[in-house]
Parts: C-alpha cells; sequence; structure tokens
C-alpha cells in the first residue's frame, strides 16, 4: 500500500512538472515570436492585397495591356514595399486575373468588334480588351515573389463576365477574398497594384464594403490613363477608403 502511495505521489509530481515545463515553453516561444516581429502586437491583424501584378499588364513583359510605369523598376519597387509589409507581420494577400481564352472582355470573342470599344453585355457596359491573363499563360503569372503570399485570389475565371475586383464579378459572384481575410482575422487592408482606374479601385471600394478599414498607397500603383485615375481616388476617397501618397507604416496603423 505504501509503495503504491509513494507511486501514485512520484507520479502526480511528474504530472506537474511537465505541466509546469510545456507553459514555460509556451511562454518562451510567444516572447521570441513578439521579439522577433516587434511591430506584429501593435499592429493587430493587418493585410496587404496586391492587386494583379501580372506580366500581361506590365511594361515590363511587354504585355498585352501593359499600363504606363510598369517597368522593371515599379515592379521591384512593388514586390519590396510587399517585402517590409511582410517584415512586420502584414499578412500578404493578392488577386490575379485568370480568364478563360472565351471571356466576354476579349474583343477577338465579338465579331467586327475592336479594342477597347464600349459595348453592353447582359445590360451592362462592357468595355472590350485585348486578350490578356488568359490561364495557364506566361503572362498571366504574378511577378512578386510567390513565397510572400498567404492566398492569392483568382478572378475573371467565369467567361460570361468580367470582374475587376477582388471581391466579385460583374454578375455579382463572390470570391473567397471575404472570407479569407475575415478567417485570417483581417480588420485593415492596405491595397495597392494595378491599375488604379479599374481593378484596384474596385477591390478597394468593395473591401471597404465589406467592413474592413482599407489604405490605397498612390506611389505603389499605376493607372489606365492620368484623368480616370484622378477620379478613382476622388471616388475611393469619397467611399471612406484612405488614399495616401506613399508607403508609412505610422500611418496605416495610426488610420
Amino acid at each position: 500500500m505504501n509503495e503504491f502511495s509513494n507511486w501514485e505521489g512520484k507520479m502526480k509530481r511528474t504530472k506537474h512538472f511537465f505541466g509546469f515545463l510545456l507553459a514555460f515553453l509556451a511562454i518562451a516561444f510567444f516572447t521570441s515570436m513578439v521579439g522577433a516581429c516587434p511591430d506584429c502586437a501593435a499592429e493587430g491583424k493587418i493585410g496587404a492585397i496586391v492587386v494583379d501584378m501580372q506580366g500581361d499588364f506590365t511594361k515590363m513583359k511587354d504585355g498585352s495591356l501593359a499600363v504606363a510605369g510598369t517597368d522593371e523598376a515599379f515592379v521591384k519597387k512593388v514586390e519590396d514595399a510587399t517585402k517590409l509589409l511582410a517584415s512586420h507581420g502584414f499578412v500578404i494577400f493578392g488577386t490575379q486575373d485568370w480568364h478563360p481564352a472565351e471571356h466576354v472582355s476579349f474583343y477577338i470573342n465579338h465579331e467586327g468588334k475592336k479594342p477597347f470599344e464600349l459595348i453592353e453585355v447582359n445590360g451592362k457596359p462592357q468595355v472590350l480588351w485585348p486578350p490578356h491573363c488568359v490561364q495557364g499563360t506566361e503572362n498571366a503569372r504574378i511577378l512578386v515573389d510567390n513565397n510572400l503570399f498567404m492566398a492569392v485570389v483568382k478572378k475573371g475565371k467565369d467567361p460570361r463576365y468580367d470582374s475587376y475586383s477582388g471581391f466579385q464579378d460583374d454578375g455579382g459572384a463572390k470570391t473567397e477574398m471575404d472570407k479569407i481575410l475575415k478567417r485570417n482575422g483581417i480588420q485593415k487592408v492596405v491595397v495597392y497594384g494595378i491599375a488604379t482606374d479599374y481593378c484596384v479601385k474596385a477591390t478597394a471600394i468593395d473591401a471597404k464594403n465589406a467592413g474592413f478599414k482599407v489604405i490605397v498607397v498612390e506611389d505603389l500603383c499605376k493607372g489606365v490613363a492620368p484623368d480616370t485615375s484622378k477620379k478613382a481616388y476622388k471616388e475611393m476617397a469619397d467611399a471612406g477608403v484612405k488614399v495616401i501618397k506613399t508607403l508609412d507604416l505610422k500611418e496605416i496603423r495610426d488610420f
């Protein structure tokens, strides 16, 4: 009986020791993680949405819809900014145009039509574009280091509808962006990329409408045209999106 009691006592002491050890290790791990990223705890969950940084939208890759100013230097600037955000604990997401060859926005799929003509499709205005970001093609690839992304949302997959926003297409079908952000505890997003007056604007406004705080960084965006880009920034601001000139971590945190 005494032997059993001694054995039972040893087991209890061993159990308490291992419980203490596990608690100590958990605290040490958390402390080391905060030390590795001192800003993470202060910033909370902030995401970045890198919009359509794909070959077909850049001069760097001679893209079919290359936007002015999207040379190698701009692509590097966007990648460097994304790395900086990631190093400060921001969670990085991306959008990627991913069209089937028969997509409604391609002028070649409308007999007698030319690039950039405006027609009506499904009761809505539709700009006709040169074929771009066709699924599986080289110039549909994202040029920013793919290892930075927590997730990339492909858009424009339905051949019947265009899709500028990373949250939904023109037919109203939702992407997984909203669910992914909320599942990761994101409450605030920084949005930048190509093109200011189309996909950046649509993604930023839809993010705001979905309940997120939204910041757009002008210096990390390029637009199709100066006048429509200027109008886009006003529309975003009117919708409650904060537009800042350059990447400023303090300004982003304080918003």
